[in-house]
């Protein structure tokens, strides 16, 4: 008997696989009850091949799931992705030193495609978790010594902490919000050099024996807290939490807004081109890339402010027919 292969049309669209096998297993039955009744039908898988089929839409399940989460348009999406990307490299590392043989091959492919893509740090995503309370820094550490190798998680995390701190900083300047001076530098202005007051003399003495401490930050104070814990399950709005607590964090506020709304567009690619068919039609087939991204987001936004649905096709998209030989 000749071995069967599953074959694609585009080897890369993984989420395309998932739907067509997640089907496929939902009519197994109508397989064999299909091979009863027609004697010319000879391609009816085996049990063995049903495991395999599972086995591959139980480790596809988590693309597919990740790519809903992160190709939304609706909500923040640059702190989301980093928590649901380690999660991915966790998965690809697994399968690819203990699963099954077939597995593993097809794990090192895309474990392969993964480090080549991913590279150094991606410093968008990276910022964008530690601006979600939820994360912190916290997710950074945790998640980057799942993504890099031991000696090389450490580097990665201090750039991603080094650039977080240029970045308020940068803020801050911008802002025109300057840090208050201290009672003791305008004081010894007004009274001149030769004159010390009692308060100037104890801040000399606390200088002297090293435990003076300088006023924390903005973002020492928010990354010093503890991560925000809610319900499990429950949705959480970071620009919500934000501007909830505006006035106690007024720099790394605007910088969390100017951040967070930066999307992550990674749609999957026949979604992409789907959406592109019906932005361009033959009368507007002559549109740039900038115009088709603005006519795509600015209908994203304007169902969502008026609170409307897009529009479904008469006919079910859930529903994925296949043809039997």
């Amino acid at each position: 008997m000749s071995k069967k292969h599953l074959i694609q049309d585009v080897s890369t669209r993984w989420n395309a696989t998932y739907a067509m096998l997640s089907n496929a297993l939902e009519f197994k039955e109508v397989f064999v009850n299909y091979a009863d009744q027609e004697s010319t039908y000879k391609n009816l898988p085996s049990d063995e091949d049903w495991k395999k089929v599972e086995d591959v839409c139980s480790f596809l399940a988590l693309f597919e799931e990740t790519t809903k989460i992160i190709s939304g348009s609706e909500y923040p999406t640059s702190n989301l992705f980093l928590s649901e990307l380690f999660g991915i490299k966790e998965a690809l590392d697994a399968v690819a030193l203990d699963g099954s043989e077939y597995m593993k091959s097809m794990a090192i492919k895309m474990k392969t495609k993964f480090d080549k893509y991913w590279g150094d740090c991606n410093l968008l995503i990276s910022i964008g978790a530690a601006l979600d309370p939820r994360y912190k820094m916290k997710l950074i550490d945790f998640s980057f010594k799942a993504i890099y190798f031991d000696n090389e998680a450490p580097r990665q995390m201090q750039i991603v902490r080094d650039t977080l701190y240029l970045l308020f900083e940068d803020s801050g300047t911008n802002s025109g919000v300057a840090a208050p001076k201290s009672s003791f530098a305008s004081l010894t202005r007004r009274l001149g050099r030769g004159l010390k007051t009692g308060t100037a003399k104890y801040d000399q003495h606390i200088r002297s024996v090293d435990s003076f401490t300088a006023s924390k930050s903005e973002l020492d104070t928010y990354l010093e807290d503890g991560v925000y814990i809610g319900e499990p399950g429950a949705d959480f709005d970071a620009l919500a939490w934000w501007k909830e607590n505006n006035l106690k964090f007024r720099i790394l506020s605007k910088m969390a807004a100017d951040i967070l709304a930066i999307p992550v567009t990674t749609v999957a690619s026949e979604s992409a081109f789907s959406a592109g068919g019906k932005v361009i039609d033959p009368h507007r087939c002559s549109l740039g890339r900038n115009m088709v991204d603005m006519l795509i987001c600015g209908a994203d936004w304007y169902r969502h402010y008026y609170g409307l649905e897009r529009k479904k096709n008469k006919k079910n998209e859930d529903i994925v027919t296949i043809e039997l030989p």
